[in-house]
């Protein structure tokens, strides 16, 4: 069997976070097993599905780097193959037309709540051997209901829940095509799944209750089961579940807010599932381990400080070269010219060892692109006259200085001795005039990457 798994969000939104895992454990088990990774974009619900929406989520998937095998498909454009079948089980008595009014099933569901029982249509319209129904009401356009078994149960060996079953006297027959002749939800999926052989169902645990109505429909139509697997919800640092009212919650937050793609996907690799006490891994290596025996069934609790603390890891590992390319976009963003100073691999290579994300490391970044106006205040308290004079002293011997590390550092220290000054007394007033600020990596470092003509000028502002 030729593994094949599906990612099938709805695009009334962004790519949630949750979604984001989900698309994760069933693109890494189809790679874990050498098969196809499906995406599918169930469009029906035309009132909340926007274009919009779907573009944030393939920009999702592709920022993830969760390539597809086959797809994107679209619901709304298998239209014609969801009545073909709802056709052929009409013709087959797995489905049956049902003119049952609004009013009535409001009447109905009044009468079952005052008698305390599970609101559920009653199967006026099922037709059963030796039942008489009633003539189709004159300018009724009917639903189309499911004919689901009226005994047993409905079972499955959930990957992650274990086994799990349902009384089919539990289920009423849903409906599977509106008046208008649209499909609903639970039938287009399973249509889906059978035609694309979807061998394992990876999804999250609010679709738990639809699955004994998709099993069923699977059975009537002579279809293979697939298998199902569960995933638990994930709660937000607070306990709760995660909302965007409280949370960041899209993909793209994570982009924005300056996290790598790498530390997104291991850390949400790590929420629900675990390979021993491995903390850090990469992509490769997820996907030699992955499995789904080891997916827990509690939830999983978000932990924004340890998602800062993996991205923090990341970017020290990360190629210089990558980044500056990280660190210009943003300052392009900000209209900050990112070739207007240093050259960025110089300067990010300082900075990657003190920052938790991008947007820091931008910050960073961008006093070596700009004019520095240091604030009143910290002129008035740092470059104090003896600072100043003292400044003046090491602008002349950086002037002929070596423009090597080594060299600045000697120069530094000269001015230091030749002043009676301790380091931070020239330190932190240099920092100032250079980068606005009294704190930076070495300080001999930060000049040799400025460069001689832009640390001059700037000491020639201010002394």
């Amino acid at each position: 069997m030729t593994v094949r798994t599906r990612f099938a969000p709805s695009p009334t939104g962004y790519l949630h976070i949750g979604g984001a895992r989900t698309a994760l454990f069933a693109w890494a088990y189809a790679r874990r097993h050498g098969g196809q990774f499906i995406l599918r974009i169930e469009d029906t619900d035309v009132a909340r599905s926007t274009p919009e929406a779907v573009q944030a989520i393939l920009d999702g998937m592709q920022w993830l780097g969760l390539a597809h095998d086959e797809g994107p498909y679209y619901q709304m454009q298998r239209m014609g193959r969801y009545k073909e079948v709802i056709g052929q089980m009409l013709a087959a008595g797995t489905a049956y037309h049902c003119y049952t009014s609004k009013e009535e099933l409001d009447a109905l569901r009044a009468e079952q709540e005052a008698k305390k029982e599970k609101p559920r249509y009653d199967g006026r319209w099922r037709p059963e051997p030796g039942k008489t129904l009633p003539p189709p009401p004159a300018g009724v356009e009917p639903v189309v209901r499911f004919r689901n078994p009226l005994d047993g149960v409905v079972g499955w060996d959930d990957q992650v829940k274990g086994r799990i079953e349902i009384a089919n006297s539990e289920l009423d027959d849903f409906i599977i095509a509106r008046a208008d002749g649209t499909p609903t939800y639970n039938f287009c999926v399973v249509v889906d799944d059978w035609d694309m052989g979807i061998t394992h169902v990876i999804r999250g645990d609010d679709h738990v209750n639809n699955t004994p109505r998709q099993i069923n429909v699977l059975k009537a139509l002579g279809a293979t089961v697939p298998l199902y697997a569960h995933l638990s919800m994930i709660l937000g640092d607070d306990g709760q579940k995660l909302s965007k009212r409280r949370n960041s919650v899209a993909v793209t937050d994570y982009d924005d807010n300056g996290y790598l793609q790498e530390a997104v996907l291991n850390y949400l690799a790590r929420l629900g599932w675990s390979h021993g006490d491995d903390e850090i891994f990469s992509m490769e290596q997820f996907v030699q381990w992955f499995d789904l025996d080891h997916i827990t069934a509690s939830a999983a609790q978000f932990n924004t400080e340890k998602l800062a603390w993996l991205n923090a890891h990341y970017i020290k590992q990360a190629d210089d070269v990558r980044l500056a390319g990280q660190a210009a976009s943003r300052l392009a963003r900000r209209g900050v010219d990112p070739e207007a100073g240093a050259p960025l691999e110089r300067v990010v290579a300082l900075y990657k060892d003190r920052v938790a994300n991008l947007n820091e490391l931008a910050d960073a970044v961008e006093p070596f692109c700009v004019e520095i106006h240091p604030s009143a205040e910290m002129t008035a308290t740092h470059l104090t006259e003896a600072a100043r004079a003292a400044l003046a002293d090491l602008r002349g011997r950086l002037a002929a200085a070596d423009w090597q590390k080594a060299a600045i550092s000697q120069a530094i220290k000269e001015t230091c001795t030749a002043r009676g000054m301790k380091m931070p007394q020239v330190a932190i007033p240099l920092r100032v005039v250079l980068l606005g600020q009294p704190q930076s990596p070495a300080i001999d470092a930060v000049v040799e990457v400025l460069g001689r003509e832009t640390v001059l000028q700037r000491l020639d502002k201010h002394v």
